[in-house]
């Protein structure tokens, strides 16, 4: 197990710590701040993860694969949470993972074909926006104050995105769903 993969791990492991307390945010002072840090801390493993990969050239199939669904269950999670606490659309919620899940299936379909789909910059795109959304609705109006329409812009410029990204995944990888095997 290398380093990478085990800063996958860890961000696996912090979701549902981050999601406990962003839940508490409303009934125990500070949890919104614990929440934020967990979830930066998360997002930032992604960042390593990927980047310590590609530097020591240590990029493993369970990288390519655990990773991405880490990222998923990580903001997945948020989205659940937030709408939950009515602080996001629940199309909002429904449109990303809904792509999220149609995207998961492009792999595992991909996989069983030995075909290993990465990362695309789209995907990397849509993973800092998503964040950025994320942090701005668990930052607002506790710690920054933003005017109350910049969170949900963030969150549909984010819906936005990862729609056209999930397309193109599904452009990219020509696999035709309707073929008998």
């Amino acid at each position: 197990m290398n380093l990478p993969n085990k800063l996958t791990l860890l961000r696996i492991i912090l979701v549902p710590i981050f999601i406990i307390f962003l839940l508490l945010r409303k009934d125990i002072p500070g949890s919104e701040i614990f929440s934020l840090a967990v979830f930066i801390l998360a997002a930032i493993t992604d960042s390593l993860d990927g980047y310590i990969a590609r530097k020591q050239q240590i990029i493993t199939k369970f990288g390519k694969i655990v990773d991405p669904v880490a990222d998923k269950l990580l903001i997945s999670g948020a989205l659940i949470a937030f709408v939950s606490l009515n602080e996001i659309s629940l199309w909002a919620a429904i449109l990303i993972i809904g792509r999220e899940f149609a995207v998961t299936g492009l792999r595992v379909i991909a996989a069983k074909d030995g075909v290993i789909i990465s990362a695309s910059i789209w995907g990397k795109i849509k993973t800092t926006i998503q964040i950025i959304a994320v942090i701005a609705i668990i930052a607002d109006p506790v710690i920054i104050s933003l005017p109350y329409y910049i969170p949900n812009i963030l969150i549909w410029i984010a819906v936005a995105i990862t729609l056209f990204s999930g397309y193109k995944y599904f452009q990219a990888a020509n696999i035709d769903f309707f073929v008998e095997e």
